[in-house]
């Protein structure tokens, strides 16, 4: 980051909806190459809709100097995520964790994660869980590091895409509440 770009995380207003849609959408557009057009298609619909759609306990974005570049969504328990209560997933889930290509590399990600993680401690989770698949390779390297493990029974299957789900132990995650 610049000398005079500071990154800043804080709910999203009902004015940022197109912002948080684009960021999302930019974030993710890398994937439409990795997936069959119609598979592609559905996915960026899914995206949008799941941008806009109710039932997030909170829209977080990221702005940098100014300008939103990441968001994510918080959701409690996979009914209100996925619609899918048999997942059994009670507790926070964030989803479409999302930074613009260019804004990568400066700490945007971890920023949201750690507010994710102080969102679910709120919420007096044991744990926060997300799902991502083998293709957002950088992504699972970043969840890793920070103490994301793998939890194989919370796992969904997309089509052909097995979307896996990682949890972070949020009493052993104390790395994420220090300050950036």
């Amino acid at each position: 980051m610049g000398v005079f770009e500071t990154l800043r995380i804080r709910n999203a207003q009902a004015a940022d909806q197109e912002a948080i849609r684009s960021v999302a959408l930019a974030a993710y557009e890398q994937y439409a190459s990795d997936l069959p057009k119609d598979r592609w298609d559905a996915y960026r619909e899914s995206i949008a809709r799941s941008v806009e759609g109710d039932g997030p306990e909170a829209r977080l974005v990221a702005e940098l100097g100014g300008r939103i570049v990441g968001s994510a969504l918080l959701f409690v328990g996979s009914e209100r995520a996925y619609g899918l209560p048999a997942l059994h997933i009670e507790g926070p889930i964030l989803r479409l964790l999302s930074v613009v290509p260019w804004a990568r590399g400066r700490g945007v990600a971890t920023a949201l994660l750690r507010e994710g993680v102080r969102r679910a401690r709120a919420l007096n989770a044991p744990y926060l869980h997300l799902h991502t698949s083998d293709m957002m390779a950088s992504a699972v390297k970043l969840y890793e590091r920070l103490g994301f493990e793998r939890a194989v029974d919370k796992d969904i299957q997309n089509g052909e895409t097995l979307v896996k789900c990682y949890r972070l132990k949020l009493e052993e995650a104390s790395h994420l509440t220090l300050e950036a």
